[in-house]
């Protein structure tokens, strides 16, 4: 499977996302980049359903909260 430089660091980011969010289902706290992977993957996926920003920007104040990291 030959990937792109950007389909293999979206891969990535899902990955991170995933580990992040079977971290968290666990009671864990996530550490900066499960935190910020968890978010870029939230937003590339509000924008892969063709959200708007202001929407994506709402939004993202809800997907981990203070007990979360």
């Amino acid at each position: 499977m030959h990937l792109t430089p950007r389909e293999q660091e979206k891969l990535l980011v899902f990955t991170a996302a995933e580990l992040a969010r079977r971290r968290r289902a666990r009671g864990l706290r996530l550490n900066h980049p499960e935190a910020l992977a968890l978010l870029t993957a939230e937003i590339l996926e509000g924008i892969r359903d063709g959200r708007t920003v202001s929407e994506l920007m709402a939004s993202g104040l809800h997907i981990l909260g203070r007990d979360d990291v």
